[in-house]
């Protein structure tokens, strides 16, 4: 490869098995390669682990302290999101400002670097003058629903080499090359809140407990209390500790009168939704009705719907009703045969 031997690629490590991995295989592959952390959360800093991978295998690094803008642009809007009911999706959110915001700018233009790299699992190909992300090889570790925010621009300069393995092949690798982040554990989905904290507490220390009512959805009876609406989302079933006939479930939150709207299973389906601040990687899907597959949420199997654009904000009904719409979080279109990514946007 010797045409890449001219080419910079800065690849984001976090000092994790994935990111340290992508950025010694690039190397062997004949990139100058630099590594780049980004400073999170004062008092978490993991550039060590990435410097010592650095160190060992002959690449320079930097690091990037973005942890004020990490608080604001990501752990305030966590907090802002279940203040208002809604369940916030953090790692789209970084991926967009932080990933391929801050680090991706810098990256560029401060460092000098023709490409930039993570440790996601995903693939990128060009076809025509586009460029279209593709599902990872790993279904399990398959991460472009996260990725629905990047744009052509960024894609353009983006390598995922973690979208051709399974994480045991990376683990293979890692320990192949004897990297020394590669016996670490995969990290967990709220990067900021280190064990044994939880969304719960966290929330706790954030707004305290405010006594309020469940609400029955059907009969609108008050069946019991609780400490504060923001502890709960929508399709929830563990932890109401309420007593009926049937199982209840979390239907809907009433962030003004602190109210939690329970209800039974058939409650929770509904066949259409709207999504607003919608995002098209692929251009020519824009302003027209469309067939697709969607996810409502990272853990759950695409499902087939119309796209119907509706000015600012875009319908999508689905062929079946589905469970557990929950406001703020991402609804990711894919094209009908669910192997590439079209966009998305964030269910109202």
């Amino acid at each position: 490869m010797s045409s890449q031997k001219t080419k910079t690629v800065a690849v984001a490590m976090s000092g994790g098995v994935d990111s340290s991995t992508t950025a010694v295989l690039l190397k062997e592959q004949g990139y100058r390669v630099i590594g780049l952390t980004g400073i999170m959360r004062k008092g978490q800093d993991v550039s060590q682990r990435a410097k010592a991978v650095c160190d060992k295998f002959g690449m320079e690094h930097y690091t990037l302290d973005v942890s004020d803008y990490f608080q604001e642009e990501i752990v305030d809007y966590f907090k802002d999101s279940y203040k208002n009911a809604k369940t916030p999706n953090p790692c789209i959110v970084c991926n967009k400002k932080v990933k391929w915001g801050k680090l991706f700018d810098y990256a560029i233009n401060e460092l000098g670097a023709d490409y930039y790299a993570t440790g996601h699992y995903a693939k990128i190909e060009k076809r025509g003058e586009s460029f279209v992300l593709k599902k990872a090889k790993d279904p399990k570790k398959d991460q472009l629903y996260f990725l629905f925010e990047l744009s052509q621009e960024q894609l353009s300069r983006t390598i995922f080499p973690m979208g051709d393995f399974e994480k045991p092949e990376v683990r293979e690798i890692a320990q192949k090359y004897d990297i020394p982040s590669k016996n670490t554990k995969d990290s967990q989905d709220i990067c900021f809140l280190l064990y044994p904290d939880t969304t719960k507490k966290f929330l706790l220390r954030e707004f305290g407990e405010t006594q309020g009512e469940f609400v029955d959805i059907n009969t609108k009876k008050v069946l019991g209390t609780h400490n504060g609406f923001y502890q709960f989302t929508i399709g929830q079933r563990k932890g109401i500790g309420l007593a009926a006939e049937r199982p209840l479930y979390v239907v809907d939150l009433d962030p003004c009168e602190n109210i939690v709207y329970v209800g039974f299973e058939e409650n929770l389906y509904t066949n259409e939704l709207e999504i607003q601040n919608p995002h098209f990687q692929q251009k020519d899907y824009i302003g027209r009705e469309f067939t697709a597959s969607v996810k409502i949420r990272y853990n759950t199997t695409a499902k087939e719907a119309l796209i119907i654009p509706d000015k600012d904000k875009i319908r999508i009904v689905f062929n079946t009703p589905q469970s557990a719409v929950t406001k703020g979080q991402a609804a990711v279109i894919y094209d009908e045969a669910n192997t590439f990514l079209i966009g998305g946007g964030w269910i109202k």
